[in-house]
């Protein structure tokens, strides 16, 4: 993968549908704005952040805010250059590339279109590989590294630049500041130099984006064996398949948050319970917790596969229901405190999959 073209984003897409695990935005809208960035500015570039000078400074941009809202709200394109852009100038310092925060939902792809509009490389690495709600969950604070000074950006022209005490505290600020702009704004953070990156960052996100998006559209096809190869490859597990039954959805705190029942396909007596916050976090099945936050808990529709965010599961919808390991980057000391259950308050154990991560 050296070069994006507008050709790539197809398969791009459906991968970063899949580690958004039920959140990140739904990345249709941020898909044709990758394709048009690309066929407008031309192809962009992707390198290993070991590849670029060491004390360069990378900049990523990522849409803030809750699913729900990202759904009604498009984004004007305008937003993610103008973070990126605020961000350069209050450090006084040009990015030499740009870098996807999180390589899941639609977080994958715009930071894509900003790279074509910047003419600036996209770095093939990322700190979550899946998405998660706040600010400070990434591997970068696990690594001690700080998310600020960051920048916040909307349609209209609006800019403000954060200088933060810590992760948590730029949690906090961003996300009043968004509460205020709309709740789908533009944010750039963690500006870090390359060799930070290549030392804590987590590699070839971009590239395993792709792995899995293509494996996927092979279960797609109907590939004779494709969806245990898919499993396989993946590390991932099948826990259920059943039918929405129950749906209870709120927008809260910045957040969209839900909790969803479905009822076995097979007329069994078994349910599973799946409680979201943006991203779908911990799966129960018959009362026991059986998938948990950092592995990704991802539904998928039973018939076409295609994966179901979160704003746009229905009452209804039949789905298979699995689990995908979490990038080998996270299992450090700090990540259950950070990640787990108990980060989201749930007085849940961390339950590992029954497959290798990969």
């Amino acid at each position: 993968m050296d070069y994006l073209k507008p050709g790539d984003i197809e398969t791009l897409c459906l991968g970063a549908t899949l580690l958004g695990a039920g959140g990140g935005g739904d990345p249709y809208v941020a898909k044709l704005v990758a394709q048009q960035a690309l066929e407008t500015y031309g192809p962009v570039r992707v390198v290993d952040p070991g590849e670029l000078p060491p004390d360069d400074l990378v900049l990523t941009t990522a849409v803030i805010g809750a699913p729900t809202v990202i759904l009604e709200k498009l984004p004007a394109g305008t937003e993610y250059v103008g973070s990126v852009k605020a961000l350069a100038s209050y450090l006084g310092k040009e990015p030499a590339a740009i870098m996807s925060i999180e390589v899941g939902g639609l977080n994958t792809l715009l930071p894509i279109a900003t790279a074509a509009e910047m003419g600036l490389p996209i770095v093939n690495a990322d700190s979550m590989r899946r998405a998660f709600p706040q600010i400070e969950m990434t591997v970068f604070t696990l690594a001690g590294l700080p998310a600020g000074p960051l920048s916040i950006a909307d349609e209209k022209g609006n800019q403000c630049v954060f200088k933060t005490t810590d992760n948590h505290v730029a949690e906090s600020l961003a996300r009043a500041a968004v509460i205020q702009l709309g709740l789908a704004n533009a944010i750039s953070c963690y500006p870090l130099t390359a060799a930070q990156i290549d030392e804590h960052g987590i590699h070839g996100s971009l590239t395993y984006c792709n792995e899995v998006g293509s494996l996927l559209e092979a279960v797609k096809r109907g590939e004779e064996g494709s969806w245990e190869r898919f499993l396989t490859e993946s590390g991932s597990a099948e826990f259920f398949r059943g039918k929405v039954v129950d749906l209870d959805r709120r927008t809260t705190g910045g957040f969209a948050r839900s909790t969803v029942i479905l009822e076995d396909l097979e007329g069994g007596d078994s349910t599973m319970r799946i409680e979201v916050q943006n991203e779908n976090l911990i799966a129960f099945l018959d009362g026991e917790a059986v998938v948990t936050t950092p592995n990704l808990i991802c539904l998928l529709d039973c018939e076409t596969f295609e994966p179901i965010t979160t704003e746009y599961l229905a009452y209804g919808n039949r789905v298979v229901v699995i689990g995908m390991p979490c990038a080998p980057e996270w299992h450090r000391p700090g990540m259950l405190e950070l990640v787990g259950p108990v980060a989201f308050g749930y007085d849940v154990d961390f339950v590992d999959l029954p497959n290798q991560p990969r």
